[in-house]
């Protein structure tokens, strides 16, 4: 499948699973829900693996890896998540989360080495000024009551545990290690992270079934987890952590769009604006210059056709 695909795919699934995810607050604790949610799609991965005969067994260091991946981008990062939409609107997340570049380009500086490129960073800052322009009018509640303070501290900490998680992906892809298996394994060891979180903080397991309920919970699980989770560390090993984190500046524009649909979100000149500004960020940091060299031999060959002709 194309970059393109992959990238298309991410955007407009997870621009919709912040509309899903209210389903689940409503009716579950954030703990147990992401323990449901990532235990159900870990047995769906490890299951498929081994009846495709995947390699499951891997060394103690490489299970390392996969279990700080879980914990911080598939345990911690997503109770975050939940926690924080119980206090702000979604679209406050969605502004933190469009700082997902920036934080994964200097992750994968300091711990992976890779060159920080001043077009990824343009950018990423274009993008974020396009979000902010999006949701301008919900940080005027940001001083409004300790709550809502809160909820922009969650969101803060979930991006960074995010980074750390796509980081701990980015180090064993780079030893050639990748597939279902290893993200199956990663989503095991989140499940069972949640599952340790919401006993030690006391959480009840009791879940107010409804339709809605299990409708939100089979796509989170099949389509916000397993697919774009399948497709977002595909991009991480072809195009970098730091470049598929814009992934996180067009997602909230598709948030929007579904906002204004279900829930009666209002457009305006702003709005367009912050949306025109998210995507020329995203085609300046995705755009990969032709090389030099390639030019030059493409405006020859295209020099002695015309002249042939």
């Amino acid at each position: 499948m194309s970059t393109t695909s992959l990238y298309a795919i991410c955007v407009l699934i997870w621009g919709t699973t912040w509309f899903a995810i209210t389903a689940q607050i409503d009716a579950v604790a954030p703990e147990v829900g992401v323990a449901l949610r990532f235990g159900l799609a870990a047995a769906l991965l490890l299951g498929y693996s081994r009846w495709r005969r995947l390699e499951l067994r891997f060394t103690p260091r490489l299970h390392a890896m996969f279990a700080l991946q879980g914990l911080t981008g598939l345990c911690a990062s997503y109770i975050c998540i939940y926690h924080a939409e119980r206090f702000v609107v979604s679209g406050v997340v969605a502004v933190g989360y469009a700082t997902s570049p920036l934080i994964g380009m200097l992750s994968a500086r300091v711990f992976l080495g890779t060159p920080m490129s001043r077009r990824v960073a343009a950018g990423g800052s274009l993008g974020l000024a396009g979000v902010a322009l999006i949701f301008g009018h919900e940080f005027g509640r940001l001083g409004a009551s300790a709550e809502v303070v809160l909820g922009a501290v969650l969101t803060g900490a979930a991006v960074l545990l995010s980074s750390v998680s796509t980081i701990a992906s980015a180090r064993y892809q780079r030893e050639g290690i990748s597939g279902w298996a290893p993200l199956g394994w990663a989503m095991a060891y989140g499940a069972l992270g949640s599952v340790v979180a919401a006993v030690a903080t006391g959480r009840s397991w009791q879940i107010a079934w409804s339709g809605p309920f299990v409708a939100s919970l089979a796509y989170l699980t099949l389509a916000g987890s397993v697919v774009t989770f399948g497709a977002f560390y595909t991009l991480v090993h072809r195009i970098g952590p730091a470049r598929a984190g814009y992934i996180g500046v067009l997602t909230p524009v598709v948030a929007l769009v579904v906002s204004s649909w279900l829930e009666g979100f209002s457009w305006t000149g702003q709005t367009l604006a912050g949306v025109a500004l998210a995507i020329a960020g995203n085609v300046l940091a995705m755009w990969t210059p032709r090389p030099a060299s390639a030019t030059a031999r493409l405006q020859a060959s295209e020099s002695s056709t015309t002249t042939g002709a």
